[in-house]
């Protein structure tokens, strides 16, 4: 697994039922401060890399939505 495919939870939010989509997404964004999609983007595809905490916080999220395995690409 590479540096980029360990840090994305792409695989997490690919999980995600459509309707509840954009709320996980704005959940997320709030809890990582960040406020546009280029950000979004970055963070989603494991461009940067998450702290502790905000990886804690965006596991919590998706585990509100009933997704336990959130990192990777796939």
């Amino acid at each position: 697994m590479n540096k980029t495919n360990k840090y994305s939870f792409k695989k997490g939010f690919l999980q995600v039922r459509q309707k509840d989509a954009d709320e996980v997404r704005g959940l997320i964004m709030k809890a990582i401060g960040i406020n546009n999609r280029i950000s979004w983007s970055k963070r989603l595809n494991g461009h940067i890399e998450p702290k502790v905490s905000e990886a804690m916080e965006i596991e919590a999220i998706f585990r509100r939505f009933g997704i336990k395995d959130v990192w990777g690409v796939e």
